[in-house]
């Protein structure tokens, strides 16, 4: 692979010269390899690549000039990372802690360009059935959450919002499940049916998604639920979760137009360990040739198929999601 040995090496270049650089106003490009928009142009049609969250400082030689805000990257950055032409995608995972109003959606929407996929997570409120014993959540600290799957909340909060504000064809809706204690839940079956009332429920909107983190209910029922719904699950590559081929072969073939798939956590890290063990993510700390490999031939089938790949990397499947999606990019245009 050709563009991340110069890329790096452009990278180095410009940290050597960081300090003398004048603060900036605003966030800028980092240059783009040529070789980078060749892979991009081999790419099959429907393929969308695209990071977990994209406001990391770090990133700047990969992603973002050297010189760019580091206090503009969330509200702004999103300009500059769409115009890499491996970058075809995002995740906005703020959603997840607090709803997102339509006018800031809609401003997500007017950085990037036409044919920019999101993929938007729904409000914890609707898919932590516990609340965590955590201090963000005050007094309701291990209390049940009473608007768990509550489709009316969903609707208003969720649903209504991303309507108002992206355009359709511009995002994919992802409801995240945490860990669940079953027991509270009934059977896996029980679980099944509570999601596809609660799916069936919601108005019309953007396509929908649905990712787990307890093995034991990726069940037919599970997957029965889905397609009632017109729902898709969210392939996952996680430690909590079994392989990617197991979800394949549980789920069966891919329904619908669009397929995704986020590049989370590999084994056997946990999400904190993975966070000390990879911070700043400005390199690859354990590259995962596996999940690569797996991940460029799914993604392969389905654009064969007329469909959409949607790839969400994360820092913390190898360490630095750009370069994770660089090579990525390579072995789907079959250069690696």
């Amino acid at each position: 692979m050709g563009y991340p040995v110069s890329l790096m090496a452009h990278e180095g270049q410009l940290r050597l010269f960081e300090d003398d650089l004048a603060p900036s106003n605003s966030v800028e490009p980092a240059p783009i390899p040529q070789e980078a928009r060749e892979t991009a142009n081999r790419l099959p049609r429907g393929i969308r690549l695209g990071t977990s969250s994209w406001a990391f400082p770090s990133w700047k030689g990969i992603v973002y000039s050297a010189g760019s805000s580091d206090k503009l990257l969330s509200r702004e950055g999103l300009r500059a990372y769409s115009q890499h032409p491996l970058l075809g995608a995002a995740g906005i995972d703020r959603s997840y802690y607090a709803p997102l109003a339509p006018e800031e959606l809609s401003a997500y929407g007017e950085q990037t360009p036409p044919g920019f996929l999101f993929l938007i997570k729904a409000h914890e409120m609707c898919t932590v059935d516990r609340f965590p014993p955590h201090r963000r959540y005050g007094k309701r600290a291990d209390s049940l959450n009473p608007l768990f799957l509550d489709p009316v909340y969903a609707a208003e909060q969720v649903v209504q919002p991303l309507v108002r504000g992206l355009a359709p064809g511009r995002g994919v809706l992802l409801f995240q499940f945490s860990p669940m204690d079953l027991e509270r839940l009934g059977s896996p079956r029980d679980f099944a049916r509570r999601l596809g009332d609660f799916l069936q429920s919601l108005p019309p909107g953007p396509p929908l998604a649905v990712e787990l983190r307890n093995r034991s209910l990726l069940t037919p029922d599970y997957f029965a639920a889905l397609r009632s719904s017109g729902a898709v699950h969210c392939l996952n590559i996680h430690s909590a979760m079994p392989s990617l081929d197991e979800q394949l072969r549980r789920m069966g073939d891919p329904e619908g137009d669009i397929a995704v798939v986020r590049w989370m956590l590999q084994a056997p890290l946990s999400y904190e360990q993975a966070r000390d063990r990879y911070r700043p993510y400005d390199r690859l700390i354990d590259p995962d040739p596996e999940s690569r490999r797996r991940i460029a031939r799914f993604s392969r089938e389905v654009a064969a198929a007329g469909k959409t790949a949607l790839v969400i990397a994360n820092n913390k499947a190898e360490g630095c999601a750009p370069r994770s999606l660089w090579k990525l990019a390579d072995l789907i245009a079959g250069q690696g």
